[in-house]
């Protein structure tokens, strides 16, 4: 494997330069283990509200790797009119959890889920031309709140996993996981000191081999039960049986899809910002198609809805790693994993403490970038500033207070708990009220952001005459004459606060 990341020719896109297979694997391998614990989190959650035996729901862990896996190659490889060909890890979306909970724990089963999720992708397949149109009203102020946003809400789920993720155990929170994710955390930052790039570049990844290692001597890591179960597996369709389309399960299922739609709408962009390459409303609508036909076709074997995956994002972002080739072979290792379990057994080995350590790093670069491109807007004379903070405090509503929306009608809670949603809405309809209905505005400085650039008074300007400029720090009139520069305590008195030195030659 190459020790630098070659550079991309002129006039080439940077996410279609191609490493090699071994750093495609490599680095692949790295998103893979990034994501891996989120991916297999949904089917664990749906698995046991459904009742399942711990079998049952290896078959829907399976299942969720395998079809991740294909959407991935789907949406980084692309074909015609599906896949935004950009470096995007697809696996289970979290925001479905809860809908998906509450259709299974009220009678609807398995089936009723499958039929719902299939029935509002087919419909969100339908409606991506009008979120593809919107591309226009993504600008740095709405994509940078959100960035921003997806790394701070992403910021609680490293505490968990550094905690040691399951809430219930006993040494949840203890001086042990923390202690762990702690040291995964500094061997991260010692690797990525290093002046050997290619290892600065696989930091995570080392890292979290070096943690599991860790973990292992002090006897926290158990690979005893790796072999059990078979060694190749492939999902059975309809395995859990045929879909049942029912209508409210459908529309409960839809608004989850719009969230889908709008969180992949801002990773999309995310992305594009991160690896600079350009993403026009054609390339964002084929990524959501992907996104939705994905979806359509994952309760078939056995698997919910789609979606981006933002800790990769993050990791592109931290790694400078942008080829989609990269993120292709993570596709490729994921339907591999799928087919083979006792791959996923031994994945499944890696403490979640030590993702937690890894996590820190991964999430909070997301929120960097966030801000990076925020850095880039223009805040003067506008009211760009009170937008940022109304639509990040807005964001943060749901992970400050989880219980916040507890109260309001469920549909409002289902969209708004997601605090990229609540971003995303707020940053656009702000935009589109401030800056792109200028009616009642005002062509003066909104008090919200006033004192944030520099400025200089009247008077100042009044006492300086043409030709005059300044070197070193030093005022000098047109004929090269330095000018005395009073302080400021010569505006009390009222004399001029610029005097000008004798000019003689």
């Amino acid at each position: 494997m190459t020790a630098e990341i070659r550079q991309v020719p002129a006039g080439k896109r940077p996410e279609d330069e191609n490493l090699g297979l071994g750093a495609n694997i490599a680095y692949g391998f790295q998103h893979v283990l990034t994501m891996y614990g989120g991916i297999i989190a949904v089917p664990l959650i749906v698995g046991q509200a459904a009742g399942l035996p711990s079998a049952e729901i290896g078959m829907l862990i399976a299942a969720s790797l395998f079809v991740g896996g294909a959407a991935t190659l789907l949406q980084t490889l692309g074909i015609r009119f599906f896949g935004c060909q950009l470096p995007l890890v697809q696996g289970v979306s979290f925001a479905s959890v809860a809908t998906i909970v509450a259709i299974v724990t009220t009678g609807g089963g398995l089936p009723s889920v499958f039929g719902a999720v299939i029935g509002a992708s087919l419909i969100g397949l339908l409606i991506t031309p009008v979120f593809s149109k919107i591309i226009r009203f993504f600008p740095p102020l709405v994509t940078g709140a959100v960035i921003t946003t997806i790394g701070l809400t992403l910021m609680p789920v490293a505490a968990r996993w550094a905690m040691g993720g399951n809430s219930q155990a006993a040494d949840f929170g203890s001086m042990t996981n923390i202690g762990l994710a702690g040291a995964t955390l500094a061997i991260v930052l010692v690797l990525s000191k290093l002046g050997n790039a290619a290892i600065s570049r696989l930091s995570i990844l080392l890292a979290m081999v070096l943690g599991t290692l860790l973990a292992w001597s002090i006897g926290l890591v158990d690979f005893s039960r790796v072999l059990d179960g078979p060694v190749f597996a492939f999902p059975t369709p309809f395995h859990f049986g045929m879909p049942v389309f029912e209508l409210a399960a459908i529309i409960s299922m839809l608004i989850v899809v719009l969230v889908i739609l709008v969180e992949t709408s801002a990773d999309i962009l995310a992305v594009g910002d991160i690896i600079d390459t350009k993403v026009d409303s054609r390339r964002l609508g084929d990524g959501l198609r992907a996104d939705m036909i994905s979806s359509a076709i994952a309760p078939m074997f056995g698997s919910f809805t789609q979606s981006a995956f933002a800790q990769n994002v993050g990791l592109v972002a931290v790694t400078g790693v942008k080829s989609r080739y990269v993120v292709a072979a993570a596709g490729a290792i994921l339907v591999t994993l799928g087919l083979m379990p006792i791959m996923g057994r031994v994945i499944a080995t890696v403490p979640t403490a030590v993702l937690g350590g890894a996590g820190i790093v991964l999430f909070g670069t997301v929120a960097a970038s966030g801000i990076r491109t925020l850095a880039k807007v223009n805040y003067t004379n506008n009211m760009n500033l009170i937008i940022v903070a109304t639509s990040i405090g807005f964001g943060m509503l749901p992970i400050a207070a989880p219980s916040f929306y507890h109260h309001f009608p469920t549909w409002f809670e289902t969209i708004f708990h997601s605090g990229i949603s609540s971003t995303a809405i707020m940053a656009i309809l702000l935009n589109l009220l401030f800056n792109h209905l200028s009616w009642g505005n005002s062509d003066k400085q909104s008090v919200f952001a006033a004192g944030t650039e520099r400025t200089i008074s009247e008077a100042d300007i009044a006492c300086l005459n043409d030709g005059d400029y300044f070197v070193d720090g030093k005022l000098f009139d047109a004929e090269g004459n330095e000018v005395t520069i009073e302080s400021c305590k010569g505006r009390a008195s009222g004399k001029p606060r610029l005097k000008t030195v004798a000019n003689d030659h």
